[in-house]
C-alpha cells in the first residue's frame, strides 16, 4: 500500500544524535512515575483490593441515586458505581465489603439482590477476600520481577554483559513508567493487568533482542565504523520492521481498548502503550546504554577467549 511506502523505504536517522535529550526525558519520566506510584498509588481491582463486584443490566436506564440509596441499607462498606457503555442501561457496582469474611460476601450479594430487585439480570459475579487479595499482590511483584530477571539473564547468555544491563534497565524503564500512567489515570488493576504488563514485557525484550542481534552481526562486518555510526546504521536497518510490527500491534490492541469494554480496558490501555514506550526504549534506553561502552574490545576480548575460559 502506498500510504505505507515510506515505512518500508531505507531510514537514515541520526538516533544517538539525540541521546543526551532522551536521556533526560526518560530520567524525568521515571522519577515522576515512581512519584506517582508512591503517593497516588494504583486503583487496584478486587483481585487485589478484595469485596464485591457486579455486573448488572436492566431493561431500562438505571438510577444511580436511586440504587446507591437502596445498597445503603446493605453493610457492604464503600460502594462504587460505574456505569457500561452509553445506553445508562448497565452497571459496575464495587463494593469494599474489607470487613466481610467469605460467608458474609455471600450473604451481602444475597441482599443486594433482595434490595435491587428481580428485574436486574446479573451478568458477573465475583467475591474476593481481602486475605486472598494481599497474597496475590505479592504473587504478582514477585511474577513480575522473575520474569524480568529472566529475560535479563537469557540476554546475558545470547549475548554480553552490556546487552544485558541494557536490557535490565529498559525493562524497568518501561514497566515502572507503565505503571506511573495507569497510577495517573486511575485505570483499574488487576490480574489482568499484571498479564498486560508481562506481554509487555516479552514485546519488549524481543524488539531489543532484534536490535542486539543486528548490532552484533554489524559489529562483525563493519569493523573500522565508528561505534556511534554503527548504531544508527543497526537500528536503521531494522526501523522498517519496527514500525510495521509496532502498528500492527497497537491496531489490534486499540481495537480491544474502544470496543473491548471495561473490564478489558486496563488491559489493552497498557499493550497500546507498552508497544510505544517499549520501541522508543529499544532505540533510546537500551541502545543508548551500550554505546556508554566500548563494544569493540568487549567483542575483541570475548573472541580471545577459548571454550575452557583461558586467554589465547
Amino acid at each position: 500500500m502506498r500510504i505505507f511506502s515510506w515505512i518500508t523505504k531505507d531510514t537514515n536517522i541520526n538516533f544517538m544524535g539525540r541521546k543526551k535529550l532522551t536521556y533526560g526525558i526518560s530520567v524525568v519520566c521515571f522519577v515522576l512515575a515512581v512519584i506517582l506510584i508512591a503517593v497516588k498509588g494504583f486503583n487496584f481491582g478486587i483481585d487485589f483490593s478484595g469485596g464485591i463486584l457486579m455486573e448488572i443490566k436492566s431493561e431500562q436506564p438505571l438510577n444511580l441515586t436511586d440504587i446507591r440509596n437502596k445498597l445503603e441499607s446493605v453493610n457492604i462498606g464503600e460502594v462504587n458505581l460505574q456505569t457500561i457503555g452509553d445506553k445508562g442501561d448497565e452497571l459496575m457496582i464495587r463494593a469494599e465489603a474489607d470487613n466481610l469474611d467469605e460467608e458474609g460476601q455471600r450473604l451481602a450479594v444475597k441482599n443486594i439482590k433482595e434490595v435491587l430487585g428481580s428485574d436486574i439480570e446479573y451478568r458477573k459475579i465475583e467475591t474476593v477476600g481481602p486475605q486472598v487479595g494481599d497474597e496475590l499482590k505479592v504473587a504478582g511483584t514477585i511474577a513480575s520481577l522473575i520474569a524480568i530477571l529472566a529475560i535479563s539473564a537469557y540476554i546475558w547468555i545470547r549475548f554480553e554483559w552490556q546487552f544485558a544491563l541494557g536490557a535490565l534497565v529498559s525493562l524497568f524503564h518501561d514497566v515502572i513508567i507503565t505503571l506511573g500512567l495507569l497510577s495517573l489515570f486511575g485505570m483499574d488493576f488487576s490480574l489482568t493487568t499484571i498479564a498486560a504488563i508481562l506481554t509487555l514485557a516479552g514485546y519488549s525484550v524481543n524488539d531489543k533482542v532484534v536490535t542486539y542481534d543486528r548490532i552484533r552481526e554489524n559489529l562483525r562486518k563493519f569493523t573500522k565504523m565508528p561505534q556511534e555510526a554503527l548504531l544508527n546504521k543497526s537500528i536503521n536497518d531494522i526501523f522498517s520492521r519496527t514500525l510495521l510490527t509496532g502498528f500492527s500491534t497497537i491496531f489490534a490492541a486499540l481495537a480491544l481498548l474502544i470496543f473491548g469494554g471495561e473490564t478489558l480496558r486496563s488491559f489493552a490501555f497498557t499493550i497500546v502503550w507498552g508497544v510505544i514506550v517499549g520501541t522508543y526504549s529499544s532505540i533510546y534506553v537500551a541502545t543508548g546504554i551500550l554505546d556508554l561502552f566500548d563494544l569493540r574490545k568487549t567483542q575483541e576480548a570475548s573472541q580471545n577467549v577459548n571454550p575452557f575460559g583461558n586467554v589465547e
